[in-house]
C-alpha cells in the first residue's frame, strides 16, 4: 500500500522542494486543515491536538466552545489525528508530534500563503484591478503621446503619474495582503458565519 503524504511529499520535493500547486490546493479543499492552519496561525503557530479539535468543533457547528459536546469534539480529534495532522506533517505543513499531541506551524506553512487570500463578497480580485490600472495608464499616456487633446502637464510628468498610481496600488496591495487579506487575521474562518 502507498502512504500518499510520502507520495505527495516526494511529488513536491522532486520539482521545487517545496509544497507543489496541486498539492497546496489539495490540502486545502479539506475544510479540517484549512480550520487547523487558521486557528494556527491566530494563536501563536501552535496548539495541542485537543485545542483544535474543540476550536474546530465549534466552528463546524456554529456553536462556542463551551456547548461543544464530547461527541462533536471525538469526531473532529479522531479525523485530525489518523488523518489530517499527519497528512499535513508528510508535507511539512505542520509539525504534529503524535505522542505529545502537539501540532505547530511548519516550515512549508508559508508556501500556502499564495492559497490564503480572501477575496470578499463583491470585491475585485487584484488582477483585474491592476489590469484596469494599467488599462487606464495606457489609454492616458497614449492620450498625452499623441497629443489628442491639450494638456497643461509635460510628457514626462504623465510617465511619472502612471508609475506613482502604479506604485501606490502596489504599497496598498502589499498592506491589506500582509494584514486584511489573509485567513489567519481573522477570528474564525470566512466559511463560517459569525
Amino acid at each position: 500500500m502507498v502512504d500518499l503524504g510520502t507520495k505527495a511529499r516526494s511529488r513536491s520535493d522532486e520539482s521545487t522542494g517545496d509544497v507543489s500547486y496541486d498539492d497546496g490546493f489539495q490540502l486545502l479543499s479539506n475544510h479540517r486543515r484549512r480550520y487547523a492552519l487558521q486557528y494556527l496561525y491566530r494563536n501563536g503557530e501552535s496548539a495541542t491536538l485537543g485545542e483544535l479539535a474543540e476550536r474546530i468543533a465549534a466552528w463546524e457547528n456554529e456553536i462556542s466552545v463551551t456547548e461543544v459536546s464530547s461527541s462533536e469534539r471525538k469526531r473532529v480529534y479522531t479525523s485530525l489525528q489518523q488523518i489530517h495532522l499527519p497528512r499535513m506533517d508528510d508535507m511539512d505543513v505542520v509539525e504534529y508530534d503524535d505522542r505529545s499531541g502537539t501540532v505547530e506551524l511548519g516550515p512549508a506553512a508559508d508556501d500556502l500563503d499564495v492559497y490564503m487570500e480572501i477575496v470578499a463578497g463583491r470585491d475585485v480580485p487584484w488582477s483585474q484591478f491592476y489590469l484596469g490600472l494599467g488599462v487606464v495608464n495606457t489609454v492616458l499616456l497614449g492620450v498625452v503621446a499623441f497629443d489628442v487633446v491639450a494638456h497643461p502637464l509635460t510628457d514626462g510628468a504623465w510617465g511619472l503619474f502612471a508609475a506613482t498610481t502604479a506604485l501606490v496600488a502596489s504599497v496598498v496591495h502589499t498592506y491589506y495582503n500582509r494584514t486584511e487579506m489573509r485567513l489567519q487575521v481573522h477570528d474564525s474562518p470566512p466559511e463560517v458565519d459569525r
